[in-house]
């Protein structure tokens, strides 16, 4: 049972609650709900449904969120940029009779894959997708939302079905002259005052205020009668079960879109549940957050909700209100069900004009262009990822392919940057017995020659490798390969250090092999390099700084004896040309080298964290 328990975060939490708290949770709670009215039902509009399933939105996903997530001050529920994915996601389905079902279905995908990865403790791949592409993603949709928002914000009625952003907003200005001039000043008001309110003091929840002030015109002036839409009765305020209906078929057409949408929600929890703990100093727990995220998509698709994840206005304004726990979570989704029973009468008079507004301040908001500063002057490859995920959130026909163009030119960018190995040379400083570092040179008047690797050795820049490997081969007649710094090594790179190996050999000289971690000796076992080089010749990594490398000069010094003098350098330069290039790789190997790569390279990188954290020779 206890094991179980320690899943669901919020029993500890109720375990050790202190009632002076309660005052704290309380107040926070109420100032999330009222900024989460008119945002969840804004983001509904966006995501293309009715706004009542924002409103529910609101509700279960912050209860279960705050249940079973791992932060104390995340707010779960509806965000823009979840909403604009799932509208992307559903166009297809618009004003067919099964668009609720696909639209819950997508919901529960959402947070089963959620709730898998964070099973399965896969919460750092999260950041494996780039601050840059985020800024990017998040800039773009902020466009994409407010351009789509035109028509309403112009009351324009465009004909039913799906429209591309581009289209509707063709489509909005050749009916320019349907202009609704009463729709328009209502929308406009709604932004002036939402920017005042906010420039005024930033606790003033401007948007539900203007919404009022909206609402109070609607009745007393009797404006619809001026053929400004309204968003119509809210049907209940307590989210009704829906039972979905598990259709394979569904479910293939909708896996796509679910796991962009449940990679994306993750990376907005996780970034802005890490930059709460850096001022709260809480401890996260990354796959519980996947869990608790998980779990509240899944629960809220059979309670009437959109997809979500959390919101960074509404968990910075719980942290900022003195939010203590993760109690306020729960009970801000309660005040906004409560909110609901007394004001669902008056909601059906929201023009939709107005919300058009709030989306637009939400729109604006949405580009950070202080962000953007700082990704433009922090280097050109960030700068050019943001940039063509930015333009790809515009211009692309499905949203998902934002995401996929911002991760590949991150990837192509990365294997060009990681072209170029790093390799040093060590040098001995006379009877101080210390060493200094320089760049690859061949080595003249040295017998022994000490070539320190570093970093990722992969396929990607095994022929610079090679290329610098031959460029320290001099007159030495001990060469000694240093791999403590090396975090991972694939099978191309080991044959460039097999070429090296044996050209030493053919000229009768020897090589020794120091700082090598354990799991780095039993795969080059496996490449059968350890008996080419020979047992006597491998000295491992140990904890004593530089201990190993001493070790193995201890052995050069002995093996000295026994190695005559070699031929001058410029002898060897033909028979130097027999030995096979990198690009000589066979196409079998290579392929080898890709899938080795792909499959052990997470053993590596935790390696190199550990290493990192203890230390190693």
């Amino acid at each position: 049972m206890q094991g179980v328990l320690k899943f669901i975060p919020i029993v500890e939490t109720i375990s050790t609650y202190k009632k002076e708290y309660f005052r704290f949770d309380f107040i926070a709670a109420l100032t999330v709900a009222v900024v989460a009215l008119p945002q969840s039902m804004a983001y509904a509009i966006i995501a293309g449904v009715d706004p009542v399933y924002g409103l529910y939105s609101a509700i279960v996903l912050s209860i279960l969120g705050s249940i079973f997530g791992n932060s104390n001050h995340l707010a779960t529920g509806p965000t823009n940029a979840i909403s604009l994915l799932i509208a992307g996601n559903m166009s297809v389905y618009v004003g067919k009779p099964n668009f609720l079902e696909m639209l819950f279905m997508l919901t529960f995908l959402v947070g089963a894959i959620q709730f898998s990865m964070g099973v399965l403790k896969l919460g750092k791949l999260v950041n494996y997708v780039s601050h840059s592409v985020i800024v990017g993603f998040t800039a773009g949709a902020g466009v994409i939302i407010a351009l789509g928002q035109l028509n309403q914000l112009f009351g324009i009625s465009l004909g039913k079905g799906s429209h591309s952003t581009l289209e509707k907003v063709a489509a909005t200005f050749s009916h320019i002259g349907e202009l609704n001039y009463y729709a328009l000043g209502l929308g406009l008001l709604t932004i002036v005052v939402s920017a005042a309110a906010k420039k005024i003091n930033k606790n003033i929840p401007g948007a539900l205020l203007s919404l009022v002030i909206c609402v109070i015109l609607v009745i007393t002036l009797g404006l619809d009668r001026y053929g400004i839409k309204l968003t119509g009765e809210i049907p209940s305020a307590i989210p009704p079960f829906t039972m979905l209906n598990f259709n394979l078929h569904n479910i293939g057409e909708l896996m796509n879109g679910a796991l962009v949408i449940a990679v994306i929600g993750l990376v907005e929890a996780v970034s802005i549940s890490k930059a709460i703990s850096a001022q709260s100093l809480q401890k996260l727990d990354s796959n519980q957050e996947f869990i608790g995220q998980g779990v509240a998509n899944m629960g809220g698709a059979f309670l009437g909700c959109i997809a979500g994840s959390g919101s960074f206005t509404r968990s910075a304004i719980n942290f900022q209100n003195g939010a203590v726990t993760r109690l306020s979570g729960v009970l801000a989704g309660v005040l906004v069900m409560v909110i609901l029973l007394f004001m669902a009468p008056f909601a059906k008079f929201i023009p939709n004009a107005a919300l058009a507004g709030v989306i637009m301040v939400v729109a604006y908001s949405m580009v950070d262009k202080e962000a953007f500063k700082k990704v433009f002057r922090s280097n050109k490859n960030d700068a050019a990822i943001m940039m063509v995920t930015f333009a790809t959130t515009i211009l692309a026909p499905e949203l998902e392919y934002a995401i996929y163009a911002g991760i590949l030119i991150s990837l192509l960018l990365f294997l060009k940057d990681n072209g170029n190995a790093s390799v040093r040379m060590l040098s001995l400083l006379g009877k101080e017995g210390g060493f200094i570092e320089t760049d690859v040179q061949r080595t003249v008047h040295s017998p022994i020659s000490i070539i320190q690797l570093e970093g990722n050795l992969f396929f990607g820049n095994s022929a610079d490798l090679e290329e610098k490997l031959a460029g320290a081969y001099g007159t030495a007649r001990v060469y000694i390969l240093k791999f403590n710094a090396v975090t991972m090594m694939d099978i191309t790179a080991l044959e460039a250090i097999e070429n090296f190996i044996t050209r030493v050999h053919r000229e009768g000289r020897k090589v020794l092999l120091c700082g090598v971690r354990r799991e780095l000796k039993e795969k080059m076992e496996r490449c059968h390099l350890i008996g080419h080089v020979g047992e006597s010749n491998i000295f491992l990594a140990e904890n004593e700084v530089l201990k190993s490398l001493k070790s193995s000069l201890h052995r050069a010094e002995i093996l000295l004896k026994g190695i005559s003098q070699p031929e001058p350098v410029a002898q060897t330069v033909e028979k130097a040309i027999l030995i096979p290039a990198a690009s000589a790789v066979s196409p079998a190997k290579r392929f080898a080298g890709w899938m080795e790569k792909f499959l052990q390279e997470p053993f590596y990188q935790a390696e190199l964290l550990k290493t990192q954290a203890f230390g190693g020779n």
